[in-house]
């Protein structure tokens, strides 16, 4: 019996666990002082959104005096409403690089897409991230979903990567469109009365929505408040287009791996859904350089927004910088002629009061 017992006491002894060895936690050198970007991006966004909405009034009060058969016009039309105009915009760029010359139907509209391309550049896709009243609209609306469920939805990824193609999708077929386009077809288009008017259209879009498009723009609508900016994310070409061109620019956010503290809180604040914290240097035609991971980021130096060479580019130089970019090339397009459309009133006192009865030629 005692050698049974000797047996029994053997193979109840427990293997030793070997300890694995653990890197030591980074001590944390707290950033000096509050981070005011985020407020700075607000009130960006508050500026742009109210530029829109009186632009918006203004060109509704130009287009109603024609519409009730004012015979003198005593408000102007705002140009900058051809910034709802993308791929008129589009086609005016490739009509002014094909013939040198600024074309006189919609010029804002090429004048705005350019600045915001050249915005997108400098500073990354911040267009969406800090001017575009359809990401602060959005945006508002994810955060309001957050506070209301206490949360925000991710879809899957093997969903997530195919649906975000759709907008590059989509600005394929409207590059597509516009690239078959003669000099002479893009001013026939444009000269016609449906271009003529296409702002005019635009606008009685929103005046006057079917059922099929309140439908929509309410799906989506509730789809942005459980998952973080749904249109942006999966469906908007115009984004496309500007998280294209950010890919050139010299601009990103970059990771210090010594200062980082592996905390994770900047993965989680991105909106844009990105691993902030396992990357160099963020890359994706996504980032909208909104500032919101290097906002929370606690540690000194470990996560910012700058140039090659550790340049740093603090968020009063961001909001400065847009402003700058997108005051001077304006400036400049009214100085040059180049900003009003050359549409005599007797056009829109004929064609404002039937413009639903014109179609895409």
């Amino acid at each position: 019996m005692p050698a049974v017992e000797a047996i029994i006491d053997k193979s109840s002894e427990v293997a030793p666990v070997p300890v694995v060895a653990q890197a030591p936690r980074k001590k944390l050198a707290r950033r000096p002082g509050r981070d005011y970007s985020q407020a700075l991006r607000r009130m960006t966004q508050g500026v742009f959104v109210a530029v829109n909405a009186y632009l918006a009034l203004e060109f509704y009060l130009f287009v109603r005096q024609f519409e009730s058969g004012g015979v003198t016009t005593s408000i102007s039309r705002p140009a900058g409403v051809e910034g709802w105009l993308p791929i008129a915009g589009m086609m005016n760029l490739k009509y002014f690089m094909l013939t040198g010359r600024i074309p006189g139907i919609h010029p804002a509209a090429m004048v705005l897409l350019f600045a915001f391309l050249l915005i997108s550049f400098v500073f990354r896709k911040a267009f969406c991230g800090w001017l575009c009243p359809v990401g602060t609209l959005s945006e508002a609306l994810w955060k309001l979903g957050r506070r209301m469920f206490k949360r925000s939805w991710a879809l899957p990824r093997w969903l997530d990567i195919p649906l975000r193609g759709l907008k590059y999708l989509l600005l394929a077929f409207f590059i597509y469109a516009v690239a078959g386009l003669s000099a002479e077809a893009i001013n026939a288009f444009l000269s016609s009365p449906y271009g003529l008017v296409a702002d005019v259209k635009m606008l009685n879009f929103f005046r006057h929505m079917g059922r099929t498009a309140a439908i929509t723009l309410s799906a989506l609508a509730v789809l942005s408040l459980v998952y973080q900016n749904f249109w942006c994310r999966f469906l908007c070409p115009y984004g496309a287009l500007m998280g294209l061109t950010s890919l050139f620019s010299p601009a990103r956010i970059r990771r210090s791996e010594p200062q980082c503290i592996d905390c994770g809180k900047c993965a989680r604040a991105c909106p844009s859904l990105l691993s902030v914290d396992q990357l160099i240097n963020i890359r994706s035609a996504e980032c909208t350089a909104c500032l919101e991971c290097v906002a929370v980021c606690p540690a000194k130096g470990a996560l910012e927004f700058s140039l090659p060479a550790k340049r740093r580019l603090p968020a009063w130089s961001v909001a400065a910088g847009i402003a700058l970019l997108f005051l001077s090339i304006v400036g400049y397009a009214k100085w040059q002629g180049a900003w009003e459309s050359r549409i005599p009133d007797a056009v829109y006192r004929e064609y404002v009061p039937i413009a639903s009865q014109f179609q895409h030629p």
